[in-house]
Order: structure tokens, then sequence, then C-alpha cells
């Protein structure tokens, strides 16, 4: 409940670990397996709450081949409902809007429990998509239907160097509801400080509030995966890429430059007076990386509890 009010409040410091649910052809046995071994890892962590991603095939984003095949998930709604009736803290679940026609998406938000749930929208992969509703649409829908669901957006650093507007979108998008953003995964901080920085500029002109900005985290433990992160859209520094090929274990330098990232964004946000959150990524299979995701999000939990102040709004 705590992570709610901090929502409501626009306050930070909240600790989330985001994981994908296991895939559809799954059957229920190892559907329940896979549930059960995660709450049980995830335990061990003082986390204020977790994410549930909602997964879309984004190759109309980019034509170049995946380096995973798309395998459909199940519906993440659905497996919280179903395998995450135990976990204590609330979920956030992510909506891929566009997957959804307006009555499958004003059914779903109807029947949310709001004290449990939180959501973020996610409009589609690419301008030239087709989608049954619109992200605009989404977002109407929900004030109109289920107006205290707490919601959040996607926020992308990499396009703010590119175009130096993300935080006029953060801004568009509180403005229709949102009140925190998710960051896909950082590798750069450079990128988010100058998203948190003209976000923050931005605000204050407009005598907006500043919401909670979560910073997404993950670990790399082969060079597919690193391949698979850039083809998502993740910037991966030169330098960081260099000294993951040409490490014997890349696992573990990656799990250091993002906890290094992650204190240098909390401190950061923490001079700025900007709420924030982190939030810790496993969407791999592979069992060390899964652990080590883990470990990640008990450190950084760690770095967030040193020395908090709470955030005064001005």
């Amino acid at each position: 409940m705590e992570l709610l009010e901090r929502m409501a409040d626009g306050r930070g410091g909240f600790v989330l670990f985001a994981l994908t649910p296991p895939r559809e052809a799954a059957s229920p046995q190892r559907v329940a397996e896979i549930a059960e071994a995660t709450i049980k890892r995830l335990s061990s962590v003082e986390l204020d709450g977790v994410i549930l991603y909602d997964i879309t095939d984004e190759s109309d984003r980019n034509p170049d081949e995946r380096p995973f095949p798309f395998l459909p998930t199940r519906d993440p709604a659905t497996y919280l409902q179903e395998h995450f009736l135990t976990w204590p803290t609330p979920a956030i679940v992510y909506r891929a809007v566009g997957k959804y026609s307006e009555d499958q998406l004003r059914s779903w938000l109807s029947a949310q429990d709001t004290d449990r749930v939180l959501s973020v929208f996610v409009g589609a992969s690419s301008r030239g998509r087709e989608t049954a509703i619109s992200l605009a649409r989404a977002y109407s829908l929900r004030n109109e239907v289920r107006p205290d669901l707490v919601l959040g957006g996607v926020a992308i650093p990499e396009r703010h160097m590119r175009r130096r507007d993300e935080h006029l979108r953060l801004i568009a998008k509180q403005e229709a509801g949102c009140s925190f953003f998710v960051t896909q995964v950082i590798f750069d901080a450079n990128a988010a400080k100058n998203m948190i920085s003209d976000y923050r500029h931005e605000c204050r002109a407009r005598g907006l509030p500043l919401v909670p900005i979560v910073f997404t985290f993950s670990v790399v433990g082969s060079l597919t995966t690193l391949e698979f992160l850039r083809w998502l859209g993740v910037e991966v520094p030169h330098w960081v890429e260099r000294d993951l090929t040409d490490s014997a274990t890349p696992l573990q330098i990656s799990h250091d430059h993002a906890l290094a990232v992650a204190a240098d964004l909390v401190n950061y946000c923490r001079r700025m007076d900007v709420p924030f959150g982190i939030n810790v990524e496993s969407v791999s299979a592979r069992r060390d990386e899964i652990e080590m995701s883990v470990k990640l999000a008990g450190q950084i939990a760690a770095v967030c509890g040193e020395n908090v102040r709470p955030f005064d709004g001005a």
C-alpha cells in the first residue's frame, strides 16, 4: 500500500522488480511452478512492488532480425490474478493498448482492484502499426471508466538524446493522467540526466508538480542478450559494450555498471529534488541472469534506503 501512497503523493524512493509472464504455450503446471519459484526468489528482497510486462512483437519497429524469436506470453493481468495472489505488494500491469479493442480495455479497467493494481499504458511500437485503439484514446478511457486507477507512462531517455523533446512527451502524458513514468533499460546515466533536467525545468516553468521517474536496469549475461537489448532500442555506450564483450564475466561487469549508474541517478535526483523509483528488469530465462537481477535489486534497495530525505515538491 505504501507504493500507492507514494505515487499519489508524488514521492519516490521505491524499488520495483519487473518480469515477463511465462510463455503462452507453457502448461498450466509449468506456469504455476514458475510463479512459485519467482515469488520465492523475490521474497528475499524488500520490494515495494512488481511490474508485469505485456509483450508484443516489435518487428515493425526494427527491420533487423530479432536475436530471440518472438514467443507470445501469458496475459500479465491473468497471470497476476491466477498466480500472484499471495504476493504482498501492489503490481503494475502493463497494457500494450493497441492489442485490445475499446470494449476489452473498458472491461479490464472496470474489473481492477485499484488497491492492488496500477498500470502503465504502452502505445504502438511504430507509427505505421495499425492498432485497435490509440494511446490517447486509452488515456481518455481510463479517465472515463477508472480514474482512481494509478496510471503510468513510458519514458525513453535515448529518444531525448536524439529529439530533445522527451520531457514534453512526459508532460503531455502527465496532463492526460499519468502519475509516474518507467524508463526502458538504462546504460547511459547522461541520457537520463538530460531528460530529468529538462523535465524538471519545464515543469517548474509551467507550475506543474514533478512525478516519480522510475529508472529501469538489467544485467547482461551473454552477447546475445546484449544484442537483444540493442534491438529493442536500448543504447549501450561504446565503452560499456567493449567492457562487456572483452570480459570473461559480462554478467558481473553489467551488474557492477548497473549498480554504479543507479547510485549516480539516485544521488542526482535527490540533489535536484526529483522524485524517483528504481526498477530491476528480469526478462531472461537463464538462471544466472535471473539470480543476478534479484541480487542487484537488493543492493539498489539498500542504496535507496541510505540518507533518504522526503521530496518537498518545491
